[in-house]
């Protein structure tokens, strides 16, 4: 009996007016990438221009999970952004430490860590009076 596919489950918490935290849970591979890279580009179109991308609970990734934190970082440098990567599991830390990636894209122990890290949230223009 074939095994099913590993799902991939997204779930995003919005931090303000231009960030996001995006907890990953499952294996980050060629069957589920796709699936993370939609959700990342539908933010960065919403104004979502910082991204924390929460890494915990994904025990796996290949190279195909590799294209698409590259692709979002790519993606949200062009809008003047960022991705920060929190609380990679250990086979995962290994792996962007062995790309070098994790040169390019710090790593940070937890989601509230890599928020931290992100400018100062710019207020709203305020109206004349």
């Amino acid at each position: 009996m074939p095994s099913e596919p590993d799902v991939l489950t997204v779930s995003t918490t919005v931090h303000g007016t231009d960030r996001a935290v995006v907890a990953i849970s499952g294996q980050l591979d060629g069957d589920t990438a796709a699936v993370l890279q939609h959700q990342l580009a539908a933010l960065t179109l919403q104004g979502r221009r910082f991204i924390v991308l929460d890494l915990a609970l994904v025990p796996f990734m290949d190279s195909s999970g590799l294209n698409s934190v590259l692709r979002a970082r790519s993606a949200l440098l062009r809008h003047e952004g960022q991705l920060l990567l929190a609380a990679p599991s250990e086979p995962v830390r290994r792996l962007l430490d062995l790309t070098g990636i994790s040169l390019a894209t710090p790593l940070h122990d937890s989601t509230d860590l890599a928020l931290a890290a992100f400018p100062a949230e710019e207020a709203p223009p305020r109206s004349g009076v």
